[in-house]
């Protein structure tokens, strides 16, 4: 007998996707790629071609959408965190501008981390909900440990990434879930590495100003 599809619900990542890109918007102007808004902007551009092609079945121009969005997410992110480094020396942004950029931009590290997470593990959504069996995913988590009382049918949705990612931003390493594979690995080091430039950012201008 086949295993029943349980589809996991996107709108989750959708709204994470529209929110790191409305986080983006609270960087002032010199750090941002373009007019802060133009992200925000794009993005809700692409959602409305990625929902439509999901609900018509056609799953591989999901696929390409979203990638596209989370490819120009990234690439602002990384863009303006070289901005923010840069114009640190220079003394570029106030105290309290550069408060605001720092904590938009990790917000915005976690989304980000989150969606790829959730788009490249197991194939994706899609693979995961195709899976025969057991999922063979890049991270453990403790719902696949649990033997007695547990649904064989689990499988990680975008909250458990979000939590994930959220962990590694705060901890600089996963807390409960353990990482297994490689790309998994280097994704996760980026994110803390990312994570803890802000951080540092922020704490070498704090010390500047006293």
């Amino acid at each position: 007998m086949a295993k029943p599809i349980i589809r996991e619900p996107r709108w989750p990542a959708f709204v994470a996707m529209l929110a790191a890109s409305g986080v983006y918007w609270a960087l002032p102007e010199p750090l941002s790629v373009g007019p802060s808004w133009l992200l925000l902007v794009v993005i809700f551009l692409l959602l409305i071609p990625t929902v439509v092609s999901y609900h018509r079945g056609r799953f591989d121009i999901t696929r390409i959408l979203t990638f596209t969005a989370n490819g120009l997410i990234t690439l602002a992110m990384i863009v303006s965190l070289g901005f923010l480094i840069q114009g640190i020396p220079q003394h570029r942004e106030s105290p309290t501008s550069m408060l605001r950029s720092a904590c938009a931009l990790w917000i915005t590290n976690i989304l980000v981390f989150a969606l790829w997470y959730w788009k490249l593990d197991a194939g994706g959504p899609l693979g995961r909900e195709h899976s025969a069996g057991a999922i063979k995913s890049s991270f453990l988590f403790p719902q696949m440990l649990t033997q007695e009382g547990g649904d064989p049918r689990w499988s990680p949705h975008f909250m458990d990434y979000l939590f994930l990612a959220f962990n590694t931003s705060t901890a600089f390493s996963p807390t409960d879930t353990a990482v297994l594979s490689r790309w998994a690995k280097i994704g996760m080091m980026l994110q803390a590495l990312i994570s803890l430039t802000i951080v540092a950012l922020l704490a070498a201008r704090a010390v500047n100003i006293l």
